[in-house]
């Protein structure tokens, strides 16, 4: 799933290319990929950029009027630039947003359809997609051990969890545990205020070191094409069965049965698992 630092960057690499753009049409082929009726998607058509937005982990694209697209790109999803007007696939293609400068393409892999797309108006409409998650990179140390220790659950938890910390997903979690050399099973409200300033500057120091090395890796101008969970040079994401330069568990294996009893209410089995019951909680909760 997209985090932090590669939703900063399909941004930065977006901003270059639409906004001051005419939105001319949306080719949606994806059945399940919208997700509001209103504003309706045609609504936005004819508008020009004015902004773009970070929300957690979803990519807001404002539009004159006040009113926002808002896509969340979940595990599979992904953002092409391609030539203006390109032919779109239905087998693979979900849509297609055409601008005066060009068309942005939205695939999905597999045959499970989780990205979505959201219209919303104005700053109350982006605030319902909001998780609330606090902004690390913009929080000072008090702040941060505040939303950490508001409830007493594991560090892998607390970090993914959008309610409390926005943008941090299974992937850059991983690498900031490893270099805090904090156990992801830790509880949040036994730790010392030492641990928790060192997982502070820990997860501020891995969200602007892989920012800039995604960042880097676009200086020709090019669009980021090969976005992925598992990029060389990380310590401990995508390396299952390779030795682990550091053991952060006591020695524990995570797939042993006491610690599956552990954290079987603590901790859902996957990362999707855990986006699902976030966004059924916030629908439940939003008002009718």
């Amino acid at each position: 799933m997209q985090e932090l630092p590669d939703i900063v960057v399909y941004i930065e690499a977006l901003e270059a290319r639409i906004r001051g753009a005419r939105l001319e049409r949306v080719r949606i082929t994806g059945p399940f990929l919208l997700r509001t009726a209103s504003p309706s998607i045609q609504d936005a058509e004819g508008r020009t950029v004015r902004e773009l937005r970070r929300v957690g982990k979803r990519i807001a694209i404002g539009l004159e009027g006040d009113l926002w697209l808002v896509l969340h790109l979940m595990i599979a999803g992904r953002l092409h630039w391609r030539e203006r007007g390109v032919k779109v696939s239905r087998k693979r293609n979900l849509a297609a947003f055409d601008f005066t400068s060009g068309s942005l393409l939205l695939t999905e892999a597999g045959s499970q359809r989780r990205a979505s797309l959201h219209v919303v108006a104005g700053e109350e409409g982006l605030r319902s997609l909001d998780p609330g998650g606090l902004e690390v990179l913009e929080c000072d140390l008090g702040n941060f051990s505040a939303a950490l220790t508001r409830a007493n659950h594991t560090l892998k938890r607390a970090l993914t969890d959008p309610r409390l910390f926005s943008g941090i997903g299974n992937a850059y979690s991983d690498e900031i545990l490893h270099r805090t050399q904090l156990s992801p099973v830790a509880l949040t409200q036994r730790l010392s205020s030492a641990e928790i300033e060192r997982l502070y500057v820990a997860t501020r120091e891995t969200l602007v070191e892989w920012t800039e090395r995604l960042r880097a890796r676009q200086l020709t101008g090019g669009f980021p094409e090969k976005v992925t969970a598992f990029r060389q040079g990380m310590a401990v994401h995508g390396r299952y069965g390779r030795p682990c330069p550091r053991c952060q568990t006591g020695g524990k294996q995570l797939a042993d049965r006491a610690l599956s009893r552990l954290l079987k209410e603590d901790w859902p089995r996957t990362l999707e698992e855990w986006e699902s019951l976030v966004e059924r909680s916030r629908k439940t909760t939003l008002p009718a």
